[in-house]
């Protein structure tokens, strides 16, 4: 079983982004807030991180809904993973209002269906729709809805993370946080405090102008974390991007581990404990695999999106299959006894618990793992579609995987190549055994898209 992609107007796999105030307007978000308060009227929790332009776009989206007759749950600045928390409680969906990793210039909407989940791909189109259709009505004067304010939002969440943890596990343990100056600024250090941590931060004020670095947690951006890991002897340090639903962490030598590691890490830990299916897209580490098989668990593949991941997992899981784990090789990891999406707090708080109770430092972990090379690229094509549909015709002694885009399996290597939904350009994602096969592989491709384009 494997979702299908659909591809959508305005809507990607995570929300609907934009510059502020020139691709993602008052006026946008205001007819998104209505058309979400016509698909799904009722009770709608919302939510923004920390980016300057969020309270004037969060307005606008609470207008439209209120202009529909939805009550409105205006839950302030909170991590995306805790407005999805937050709507599982007996509310008819929600929003966040957020970029992601994106820089500070960018804004975004999320939707969240009653689940907790992202709004599928059926859902949005119908979303769109509404929003591409004619102008909407909105309800009379004396029928309009109402706003609520939802203080201590985070708090139930904070206490659902720490409930799988009893015991302390992090006692005697220091922990480095860096929230990136987003909303994870009022949950991960209070999470790793509650695990028996101490705790020390850096970026760790709400300020969305992102001063200390941006919200892309990358390995360039995380000196000044993995400065402190080092000074203070810390177990490690944790990094989240725009709104916590991701998490990545260097080690206690401030050595970034690469995002397909720290799932690989995650992963053997869960399938030592029971056995399963672990489910990710297409483009995660082939490390990943490799780790879910040697330790007696199987893989399943998705289309990339945590969206897919997390629908996936649900439908596998209403067909009575043992799903364990799931997630992307980018730091987004999904617990199921948990949520059914990515949580940047909950995947700090299972380190710190694999940590304490394998005994290892994360460094030893990391040594452990199958070791892989990872080359990515892109590439200019402004027919991109046109392209892959060629691809692989050029292949033919390859086994080919069409998933998502086009997926090469050579011997010792695999080439994921995509084209953008959003840009002319084409991503590629080489993962091989060994340097020299990744670069074999990397400049064949090369060769044969060249000989494809003209």
């Amino acid at each position: 079983m494997t979702a299908k992609k659909i591809q959508k107007r305005l809507f990607g796999t995570n929300g609907v982004r934009g510059i502020a105030g020139k691709d993602l307007t008052p006026e946008l978000v205001f007819t998104i807030g209505t058309a979400l308060g016509h698909l799904r009227k009722g009770r709608i929790a919302v939510g923004r991180d920390t980016r300057t332009s969020g309270e004037t776009l969060g307005k606008a989206l609470k207008a439209g809904l209120l202009a529909t007759g939805c009550t409105v749950y205006d839950c302030g600045i909170l991590p995306t993973p805790a407005l999805q928390y937050k709507v599982r409680q007996g509310y008819d969906g929600g929003a966040m209002i957020t970029a992601s990793h994106n820089p500070p210039e960018y804004n975004g909407v999320k939707i969240i269906e009653p689940d907790g989940t992202e709004m599928g791909d059926e859902e949005t189109l119908q979303l769109e729709e509404l929003i591409f259709g004619p102008v909407l009505p909105v309800t009379p004067w004396d029928r309009v809805g109402q706003e609520i304010q939802v203080p201590d939002s985070t708090e139930r969440y904070i206490e659902g993370i720490l409930r799988h943890f009893p015991g302390s596990p992090g006692r005697g343990m220091t922990v480095v946080a860096d929230p990136g100056s987003g909303p994870a600024c009022i949950t991960t250090p209070k999470i790793l405090e509650g695990l028996g941590c101490r705790v020390l931060t850096v970026n760790g004020v709400m300020d969305g102008t992102f001063p200390g670095r941006l919200p892309e947690p990358s390995a360039e951006g995380l000196r000044n974390l993995a400065d402190l890991v080092r000074a203070c002897g810390a177990s490690f340090g944790v990094a989240h991007d725009g709104d916590a639903d991701r998490a990545v962490f260097v080690d206690e030598n401030g050595q970034f581990i690469e995002e397909n590691a720290e799932f690989a890490i995650v992963a053997q830990n869960i399938c030592r404990q029971k056995k399963g299916l672990v489910v990710t897209p297409v483009s995660s580490g082939q490390v990943i695999e490799e780790t879910v098989r040697n330790e007696g668990c199987t893989i399943r593949y998705t289309p990339v999106g945590s969206i897919y991941v997390a629908r996936t997992m649900r439908t596998l899981i209403a067909n009575g299959e043992p799903v364990i784990f799931g997630g992307e090789g980018n730091g987004g990891l999904i617990f199921p006894d948990h949520q059914f999406c990515r949580d940047g707090g909950m995947t700090a708080a299972m380190m710190v618990s694999l940590l304490a109770t394998s005994r290892k430092t994360l460094s030893e972990l990391a040594r452990e793992l199958p070791e892989r090379h990872i080359i990515k690229d892109k590439i200019a094509a402004t027919k991109g579609a046109e392209i892959l549909a060629s691809l692989p015709l050029q292949f033919p002694g390859c086994r080919i995987d069409l998933t998502d885009g086009v997926k090469i399996f050579s011997k010792d290597a695999w080439a994921l190549v995509r084209a953008s939904g959003t840009e002319p350009i084409i991503r590629i994602i080489i993962d091989a055994s060994s340097p020299e096969a990744g670069r074999a592989l990397y400049q064949d491709l090369i060769s044969r898209l060249k000989t494809i384009a003209g």
